[in-house]
């Protein structure tokens, strides 16, 4: 059975940093593409970055310098880095998986539940 799971979310100060954790079991994740998503109150859920397996980065234009993915093998887990957070990212974090393509969301294989993340000003 696969699972991710998402951590490391919680509440913090506008200009903090918070790194978030996506541990996955039952799949390798150096054999995927992994993307973080965040779904704000009263929006959609919108894809922030992809790292699909061919090591390629990239970042919605509202986090672009701001945050950073990595990924660690032999943990079999996904991070983002999320430094100078602002009161608009808070939202509830996702990570996901998909073995081929790019990072859409209604093409991810996989799922982890969220993690709140919540700025304050």
């Amino acid at each position: 059975e696969v699972q991710l799971q998402a951590s490391g979310g919680g509440l913090v100060q506008a200009g903090g940093s918070l790194r978030l954790s996506c541990a996955a079991s039952g799949l390798a994740v150096d054999d995927y593409g992994i993307g973080w998503f965040r779904q704000a109150p009263g929006k959609e859920r919108e894809m922030i970055s992809c790292n699909p397996a061919d090591g390629t980065e990239y970042y919605e234009f509202s986090v672009r310098g701001r945050f950073t993915i990595s990924r660690d093998g032999a943990k079999n887990a996904v991070y983002l880095e999320m430094n100078s957070l602002k009161p608009e990212d808070t939202a509830v974090y996702f990570c996901a998986a998909v073995r081929y393509g790019w990072c859409v969301d209604n093409v991810m294989d996989y799922w982890g539940k969220g993690t709140q993340v919540t700025v304050s000003s």
